[in-house]
């Protein structure tokens, strides 16, 4: 294969997938056609000049509307699921023992960094031998007038490309006139990628310079929905303000409501109620939330055909509120409503999923976890949901082999080293159910689940010292946590501390009751000589849970 120079102009996003998938998608497609079809996806956003030869086998409802009707914007995250499906299509249709060199990797775009990263962890060096270098030859400034920067940030946005967005947004705005339609674009695009990469303050700055440059009502309501996001979606809860968040975006409803076009008012009105609902969601108010979102359905049932993918959200957005209230018929009809707007996109089939396992009915919610699966590129999530399905259902095996998919895809997944440990412990194998409490705490040191686990498998190994300082401070971290309680309550024991293991084992039971904890509790008590109290624990412990 040919030396492929990963810097990311003039292309931008993927210039080294591109070239890869132009070396090989040809040949691949003659001999596999359903190789290339279950990777239509991230083939076609990675090198969209292949969409001729490549099947468009998962569409989404995105392909046939306006942009102004395009509102989603990808997550972050949406990038490593297509680096993960691109690297499991390199490996499979590369002929083994070929070698791919990168040059200019220091100036490729975030896609492509990331997407080396996931091939070079997966993909074996004897079925494809990567090498990287950071130099390579130069390249002149990006010298593209608007016009073409609008469309390829465009198309940066669809796919969730967000580095591209925010570098390119900002030198469109730097070369179009302040204040106008596209440099309005431009700023638009530019202030929502900076905040889906947690840039808050760079942000912010754009949305500062559009009240700035700006006399537009339109945009003035815009930034102050934006701003107000900044504030209620930030990632870390620490760092919102929802005082703030609401005062912007009751500024953008009061000046939504006074646009003159009225399916604008309706769009725009029912866009920032809807972001008021979610400040209201972070309150605790749900009702309150719920009302705003059904106002904001009503407005958009002015919209006729328009605007489709407004309305799955608003329908997606109520259907979680009705279920946090307990109506759940009106949330899986809501759900199943949103589903019908754009069957491929996997978030619903997740969000129902969940609720239908939480009602016990896990034949359906089986399916939804993989209708996600089967709707996109790999997606750890899914597999995350299916393995905490299949421990209920005692699955241990399925379980352990879907929480090695999500971290195959996620080594980040801390939440997939946390249930697989337990798992691991529960059955014995505690040399791998240490690796992975090890590979969680490096990257979530003092994880109070993942100290629970360490402290049951020190108090298995007979280290009982050792196993009350960890025990200890997960209990500090996380009081409500009787997984904590009851494991050091189990130490307590063997440690002799009778009298404390009572104790622990009771709190633990106050948390979450459950019948194991009944059974250590009573062994206990009989050792305290408290044996009325004991058999009231075993009968506890022996009906069904």
């Amino acid at each position: 294969m040919p030396v492929i120079d990963g810097h990311r102009r003039p292309r931008g996003p993927y210039t080294v997938a591109a070239a890869l998938l132009r070396h090989l998608v040809p040949s691949v497609v003659e001999r596999s056609r359903d190789l290339v079809a279950a990777h239509d996806i991230e083939i076609r956003a990675a090198a969209p000049e292949l969409d001729g030869i490549v099947p468009a086998v998962r569409v989404t409802i995105d392909a046939e509307l306006s942009e102004e009707e395009r509102i989603l914007v990808p997550a972050p995250r949406r990038t490593l699921r297509l680096a993960n499906g691109l690297t499991e299509f390199f490996r499979d249709a590369v002929p083994p023992g070929r070698a791919l060199v990168v040059c200019n990797a220091a100036e490729a775009d975030a896609t492509d960094v990331e997407l080396l990263e996931v091939m070079m962890r997966r993909i074996p060096p004897a079925t494809l031998e990567i090498t990287v270098f950071s130099g390579g030859p130069p390249h002149p400034p990006d010298d593209r007038d608007a016009d073409e920067l609008r469309a390829v940030v465009d198309r940066c946005v669809r796919e969730g490309f967000l580095h591209a967005v925010a570098e390119l947004g900002e030198l469109g705005m730097s070369r179009t006139e302040p204040g106008g339609a596209l440099w309005w674009r431009f700023a638009q695009r530019t202030a929502t990628a900076l905040g889906g990469l947690d840039r808050t303050a760079d942000a912010l700055a754009v949305w500062e310079r559009v009240r700035e440059v700006s006399q537009d009502p339109a945009m003035h309501a815009a930034g102050a929905y934006g701003t107000a996001m900044l504030d209620a979606r930030h990632r870390d809860p620490a760092r919102r303000d929802l005082v703030r968040a609401r005062k912007w975006v009751n500024e953008a409803i009061a000046i939504s409501t006074l646009l003159p076009d009225p399916l604008e008012r309706a769009f725009k009105l029912g866009f920032d109620r809807n972001g008021l609902a979610l400040i209201e969601l972070r309150h605790g108010r749900l009702h309150v939330a719920l009302a705003l979102v059904e106002s904001a359905i009503e407005l958009a049932g002015e919209l006729g055909e328009r605007h489709p993918l407004h309305r799955m959200v608003l329908l997606a957005n109520r259907a979680q509120l009705l279920a946090a209230l307990g109506r759940t018929k009106e949330a899986l009809e809501d759900y199943a409503a949103a589903i019908a707007v754009d069957p491929v996109f996997p978030d619903h089939y997740l969000e129902r999923g969940n609720l239908l396992f939480g009602l016990g009915r896990h034949e359906e919610a089986l399916a939804d976890f993989e209708q996600a699966m089967r709707a996109g590129p790999p997606l750890p999530e899914a597999h995350y949901n299916r393995a905490e399905l299949r421990t209920v259902r005692g699955d241990v095996e399925g379980a352990l082999a879907d929480l090695g998919r999500v971290i195959e895809l996620d080594p980040a997944y801390v939440d997939a080293y946390i249930n697989r440990a337990g798992l691991l412990a529960a059955a014995g194998r505690d040399d791998e159910a240490r690796g992975d409490v090890q590979a969680g705490l490096a990257l979530d040191p003092g994880n109070p689940h993942l100290l629970t686990v360490l402290g049951q498998l020190e108090t298995a190994a007979g280290r009982l010292a050792e196993a009350r300082v960890v025990l200890d401070l997960a209990v500090g971290q996380a009081p409500r946590l009787a997984a904590a309680w009851g494991n050091r309550g189990v130490l307590r024991f063997t440690a002799g501390d009778v009298e404390g293991a009572a104790e622990d084992l009771s709190r633990a039971i106050e948390l979450q009751p459950q019948p194991d904890l009944y059974a250590n509790r009573a062994v206990a008590l009989r050792a305290l000589g408290r044996d009325t109290e004991a058999e009231a624990d075993e009968r506890r412990a022996a009906l069904p849970s």
